[in-house]
């Protein structure tokens, strides 16, 4: 078992939130959603993830809220920065001791696994081969590294940003 990696005391990290990683422009079209979507009733076919991603595609081409939601842009000042962010793991891959060596971080519970992705700028994608211990998917986490803007997808979601992990830590507030 790896215990939390200890700070590297040369590099200061930056302390960002999600909402600094989405450009201007896709934080309005989010924060402004089409009059549709408050119609749309839960646990309707409409609601469904896979009707919202041919719904997103159909619509990209016009509806800046559609495009919002599978936006690849980046801030680009991002790339190669020292930050630390609170975020919940999605488990993608494990080593033989059982700890996580590639994840998602996210910045709610429940991205990626209950619910429709965030967008992919609010997807970071992390390859820790050292692997990290998560006791539990509710435990939030402070991870610090370097951030790059590098697009990666898999099956379950596509990651905008990725991180080289130098620091990580049970977050609290």
């Amino acid at each position: 078992m790896h215990k939390p990696v200890k700070h590297t005391p040369d590099i200061n990290f930056k302390s960002i939130e999600w909402i600094d990683l989405i450009p201007k422009n896709d934080l309005d079209a989010l924060l402004n959603p089409p009059d549709y979507i408050a119609e749309i009733k839960d646990g309707s076919i409409e609601d469904q993830m896979e009707s919202q991603i041919q719904n997103a595609i159909s619509a990209a081409n016009d509806d800046r809220y559609q495009q919002a939601l599978v936006s690849i842009n980046v801030i680009p000042e991002m790339d190669k920065q020292a930050v630390k962010i609170p975020g919940f793991i999605v488990p993608l891959e494990f080593n033989e001791d059982e700890t996580v060596t590639q994840f998602f971080l996210v910045p709610y519970f429940g991205a990626c696994i209950h619910q429709p992705p965030p967008p992919p700028n609010q997807i970071i994608f992390v390859n820790y081969p050292k692997g990290l211990l998560l006791e539990s998917l509710y435990n939030p986490f402070g991870i610090s590294g370097v951030l790059s803007t590098s697009v990666i997808q898999n099956d379950m979601a596509t990651a905008a940003y990725t991180m080289e992990v130098l620091h990580y830590e049970i977050y609290t507030e």
